[in-house]
């Protein structure tokens, strides 16, 4: 049964193993089953890509995945979800331990109930589907912690649902990274919510890539708290239908946010990037960077959206949209916005389209290298300033070597 029906066909799905949380989600997207495209975060949406994104079967069970990149390396520790194994490390200057039941309980069922049926619709399908192994629930607090891999992934021919919940405590400091594998014709829901106490500091890598007709809709919601500073960095290419929904709310102000993100596009994939941050309190600071590459006959979207309200006074916000075209039939939208009440900000948008600097690309050849390896050089430099911001070693994951195949 793929996952209309299932939401369609509702009071038929109800059995002994529906949680609470995924009867009230239900309810809700009955409401709304599909998003409507007449909605601005949908609007770009492929339909036949979203449609073949909904058409998988589903299932909650475990399969471990291939996970590519070099295990035996110190400080990491590495969580796959649904894999069922306890959690709970305790060293002499700090624990990462599982949430109780009833927080996670909780805390999901009051973000189901306070969900918007279109702005959250990605967050309501995925508390649906996901069934309770498939929801990882970490404490972490204290200092030098080691590096956090956390595996997502999906299996050839079906649908399937994580959600990650992290409450970070006042004063810790983490790097987190985030892999997203989807394998061959699958796709994969994953809902992220981040709580970063005060005066905390996360370093979140989110590193999403597929294989031949994977998709994949990841919504990431964090909560920041005073004098806390947050640095995403994320990356997604090989996907069919990919689309990454970034929500941010600086909830009492004097806050920091740092975003370099980015997403390849090649074929005729669709690979998109939502962004909503919203300041809450006086002195909050934004500095985000989206790059997008499309090439072939593929479709590369981001919308940005930083809401500024009256209380969000000597607001310092940027947001940039970069983006770099490598066919004449591909396809780049990028609307960057801004939305202020506030009258004491300093707050700026924009957003540039352009293609490889061939004069650039004609002096590389004088030197003798061939047309492909001087744009590879061109992509290199172009890579690297996303990549580096990413929590993880080269040692680990060689991103640019597997970027630079991909192209």
């Amino acid at each position: 049964m793929n996952i209309i029906e299932r939401i369609t066909k509702s009071d038929k799905n109800y059995s002994n193993t529906t949680s609470n949380l995924q009867k009230i989600s239900l309810d809700k997207l009955r409401t709304n089953p599909i998003p409507s495209s007449k909605n601005e975060i949908w609007k770009q949406t492929n339909k036949s890509k979203f449609s073949r994104f909904l058409n998988f079967k589903f299932s909650n069970d475990f399969y471990y995945p291939h996970i590519p990149g070099h295990y035996q390396i110190n400080n990491i520790c590495r969580i796959i979800i649904g894999e069922n194994k306890r959690i709970k490390i305790k060293q002499k200057n700090w624990e990462i331990k599982e949430l109780e039941e009833k927080e996670i309980l909780n805390f999901l069922k009051q973000k189901i109930i306070q969900s918007d049926t279109t702005q959250n619709w990605s967050n309501l399908l995925n508390h649906f589907l996901t069934d309770r192994k498939n929801i990882l629930g970490l404490n972490i607090t204290g200092k030098e912690i080691p590096y956090l891999e956390i595996i997502c992934n999906s299996v050839n021919d079906f649908f399937s649902s994580k959600t990650l919940i992290i409450n970070i405590e006042e004063g810790t400091s983490v790097g987190i990274s985030q892999i997203n594998i989807g394998d061959k014709n699958s796709a994969l829901s994953i809902s992220s919510y981040l709580n970063i106490g005060e005066d905390s500091v996360v370093n979140h890598g989110i590193i999403s890539f597929g294989k031949n007709k994977s998709h994949i809709i990841n919504s990431l919601n964090v909560s920041q708290y005073k004098n806390s500073e947050y640095n995403l960095g994320s990356l997604q290419f090989e996907y069919d239908f990919g689309r990454l929904e970034i929500n941010i709310n600086q909830v009492e102000g004097n806050a920091k946010t740092n975003i370099k993100g980015m997403q390849i596009t090649n074929n005729n994939e669709q690979i998109s990037t939502y962004a909503n941050i919203e300041f809450n309190g006086p002195n909050g600071f934004l500095d985000q960077l989206n790059k997008s590459l499309a090439n072939d006959k593929s479709h590369s979207v981001f919308e940005g959206l930083i809401i500024v309200p009256q209380i969000a006074q000597k607001t310092d916000a940027s947001q940039l949209s970069r983006n770099l075209l490598l066919s004449n039939y591909a396809k780049i939208d990028t609307k960057p916005q801004l939305e202020i009440v506030a009258d004491d900000v300093r707050c700026m948008h924009g957003a540039t389209i352009s293609q490889l600097n061939e004069d650039e690309v004609f002096y590389m050849r004088s030197r003798g290298l061939t047309l492909e390896e001087a744009s590879k050089l061109q992509l290199r430099s172009y890579y690297q300033e996303v990549i580096s911001f990413l929590p993880i070693s080269k040692e680990r994951w060689d991103l640019l070597t597997l970027l630079l195949k991909n192209k």
